[in-house]
């Protein structure tokens, strides 16, 4: 049998800091439907999938703190006293957690910490989300700092908006922390309410199949993309001065503004409220069990985003078209921002090797090599998984 992640990553703490930590898996994340929904305050609906970060951690007199990079091999030692400024570089997500949690907590004392795993990074599991959510979570049990898991949430949040300088929304961190074993996540982006419903691990997996594409693209035409909403949302609050997003908008309040519209801007309002609309459908599928619906809504998200949002690619389009060609396929769509990445796939659990083969089989990426396919299964958020034995 394969050494675990756990065992691997706790074998390299105590090589190299010579003492047994705590652990504390972190898991990555898939997002079946609602995309470009959340800074629209929308809905997502997120889960936690079971490829996560491992972190060994254990206290250390004094305020220094010691990170290893396991699967790099890399080592950055800093005091809580004087954080350095952002590196552009791995440190930067575990420092931006501590520059947060030292400000709201300022008796954190000084450790040391492996961390490691098997998220694949640029596959849209969010694997950054991971790292800093699960090291609040981890230094919030090794010291008992009482925070509570909104908290740790918008600490990690904050690490990646302000340290690190990504303007990434809420969904991540939320899910890291927030997610149940066999269920998703209905979160309300405005609220931040959230809602489970029922996802059967054993009958059907969530697979990702990778592009293998990275569109420089992607960052510009996000702020295009949210530029464009807000100007619907401000000639629509004209006539409805208590619409505050496209959130609060429906179908009959931008059809009665269409001509007053520029064509790409109504399109791009159209996707969203239809978005929110599918999703908030979709969540009534799985809670009756209707994974055939839900999985027809997952491919109307797909043209959506091609045809209205514009934010696909060829490669994405492929690799959608692909999976519908798989008896065993109930739903498919891209994931995430656009422009390349990973396309999401609902799939019948006894046919996940047959369509991986079939992806592997039918379609290249531009590198050459063979497709990468990722299949999860749904399980909970972030946790402790075992503590150093008391002597």
């Amino acid at each position: 049998m394969p050494e675990s992640q756990a065992e691997r990553i706790r074998k390299t703490f105590t090589a190299r800091f010579g003492r047994e930590p705590m652990l504390v898996r972190s898991p990555g994340r898939v997002n079946l439907i609602g995309e470009h929904t959340d800074y629209n305050e929308g809905f997502v609906l997120p889960a936690a999938v079971d490829r996560a970060v491992i972190f060994a951690v254990a206290p250390r007199d004094g305020r220094q703190v010691r990170l290893l990079a396991a699967d790099l091999g890399e080592e950055c030692a800093v005091s809580l006293d004087r954080l350095p400024k952002p590196r552009r570089g791995w440190a930067d997500y575990p420092v931006g957690v501590l520059e947060g949690l030292r400000r709201a907590r300022p008796r954190l004392g000084g450790f040391d910490c492996a961390f490691g795993g098997d998220i694949p990074v640029g596959a849209g599991m969010s694997s950054s989300a991971a790292v800093e959510a699960g090291l609040a979570y981890a230094l919030d049990a090794l010291f008992e700092l009482g925070l509570a898991p909104l908290e740790l949430v918008k600490l990690a949040q904050r690490a990646e908006n302000e340290y690190v300088g990504v303007r990434c929304g809420i969904m991540d961190q939320y899910t890291n922390i927030f997610a149940r074993n066999g269920q998703v996540l209905r979160l309300d982006c405005r609220t931040l309410a959230a809602e489970h419903y029922p996802f059967p691990s054993n009958k059907l997996r969530v697979v990702l199949c990778d592009t293998g594409v990275r569109h420089a693209l992607g960052a510009s035409e996000y702020n295009v993309r949210r530029a464009q909403c807000e100007e619907g949302v401000q000639r629509i609050r004209r006539a409805h001065p208590a619409v505050r997003s496209l959130r609060d908008v429906t179908p009959d309040m931008l059809a009665a503004v269409r001509r007053e519209l520029d064509p790409v801007v109504w399109r791009r309002c159209a996707y969203v409220i239809a978005e929110n609309a599918r999703l908030l459908a979709g969540c009534e599928d799985l809670r009756r069990g209707d994974f055939a619906v839900f999985g027809e809504r997952m491919g109307q998200s797909h043209a959506g985003l091609r045809d209205e949002y514009e934010v696909s690619c060829p490669e994405l389009d492929r690799l959608v078209a692909i999976a519908w060609t798989d008896p065993a396929v109930l739903g498919a769509r891209m994931m995430g921002g656009g422009f390349g990445g990973c396309t999401v796939n609902l799939v019948r659990a006894d046919g996940v090797a047959a369509f991986a083969e079939r992806v592997r089989r039918t379609y290249r990426p531009p590198d050459g090599g063979p497709a990468k396919v990722y299949a999860c299964r749904i399980e909970g958020g972030t946790r402790v998984i075992a503590r150093p034995p008391v002597l």
